[in-house]
């Protein structure tokens, strides 16, 4: 059964999903997503942190999880890894 899960995005990363250019997001994996999920990205101000009012709306491709990449805390990645999320068009 698909699920639809809501995260928070920076508008530099929504700009880039939204006109196709970045079509895939990287998120430390402290929560579960599958494909089939549907992702809602809700713009956040990168100063401000709060909700631009914009939001996109993506189906879950392949997500490939990993512990090799050390953008978040040693003890982020230890306890939960990474996961890489393919975003495709909502049919």
């Amino acid at each position: 059964m698909s699920r639809t899960i809501v995260k928070n995005i920076l508008s530099e990363y929504f700009d880039k999903i939204q006109s196709g250019e970045k079509t895939y997001e990287l998120r430390l994996a402290d929560w579960e997503c599958e494909p089939g999920d549907t992702l809602i990205l809700v713009e956040i101000d990168s100063v401000s942190k709060q909700p631009s009012g914009r939001k996109l709306k993506r189906k879950v491709g392949f997500v490939g999880r990993t512990k090799d990449y050390d953008f978040w805390s040693k003890e982020d990645i230890e306890k939960y890894g990474y996961q890489i999320i393919s975003l495709l068009e909502e049919s």
